[in-house]
């Protein structure tokens, strides 16, 4: 399931650009272009995960339109994205209740991080799938762009690329046994005595992180490999 944003942002090639960088990372976006069209669109159909907000649009500014929407479901998220760069317009902001406040020009993968962040933190206790680009496993959740893995105690270990390999193939592979000149060969394309010996400390720092999991273990199979389980 693709979450769903509201765009509104009045300035054309700012607004395709985001909006296809969004559409391609696999979000469904409703890009509008003045805060009368947002509202309207709102009031149809209310039902986004997050919605994202240039302040200053042609008919009124985006700090009305969010407290408009505010009034018909106080639950909504919403963050801000603005050209001024003052502190009296981000405090306005966030105390009027936004999820976060950017300012302009900004880093597209920096917004789409900061979009999967808040859509995260509103679904912690809702029971919702992962993200987009993430991947659930067992108890938890692997955040394979980030490097990282997000833990059933709301912690998240950091991984590195080759520790993230590892884990994505052993998943792929879950509940059968694994030989080790496989996973050595099919990852890394060689399978030497160094290589072998990085694998064991690999399969060592992700059994750390796995000792928070109840569903997940990585099980040895004497003199042959390992078995990833997960129940």
């Amino acid at each position: 399931m693709k979450h769903r944003l509201l765009f509104v942002e009045d300035e054309q090639d700012l607004g395709n650009v985001v909006k296809q960088y969004l559409e391609f990372v696999n979000f469904e976006v409703v890009w509008c272009m003045s805060a009368n069209e947002t509202l309207l669109r709102y009031l149809q159909y209310p039902s986004y995960d997050l919605l994202i907000i240039d302040v200053q649009l042609p008919d009124y500014n985006g700090f009305e339109l969010a407290e408009k929407i505010i009034k018909e479901n106080n639950d909504q998220a919403f963050l801000f994205l603005t050209a001024r760069n003052e502190k009296k317009d981000r405090i306005h902001g966030l105390h009027i209740g936004a999820d976060d406040y950017i300012n302009k020009p900004f880093d597209i993968d920096e917004l789409v991080l900061r979009i999967k962040n808040i859509i995260r933190r509103n679904n912690k206790d809702t029971g919702s799938e992962a993200l987009p680009g993430e991947l659930p496993i067992g108890d938890l959740i692997f955040q394979k762009e980030l490097l990282r893995l997000a833990l059933p105690n709301k912690k998240t270990v950091s991984l590195t690329l080759r520790e993230a390999e590892l884990l994505e193939y052993l998943h792929l592979n879950n509940n059968r046994i694994l030989k080790r000149e496989e996973i050595l060969l099919h990852l890394w394309g060689e399978n030497d005595y160094f290589l072998g010996r990085s694998l064991d400390v690999f399969i060592s720092r992700l059994r750390k992180a796995l000792m928070y999991s109840t569903r997940v273990n990585i099980e040895n199979v004497y003199g042959v490999g390992f078995i990833f389980r997960i129940s």
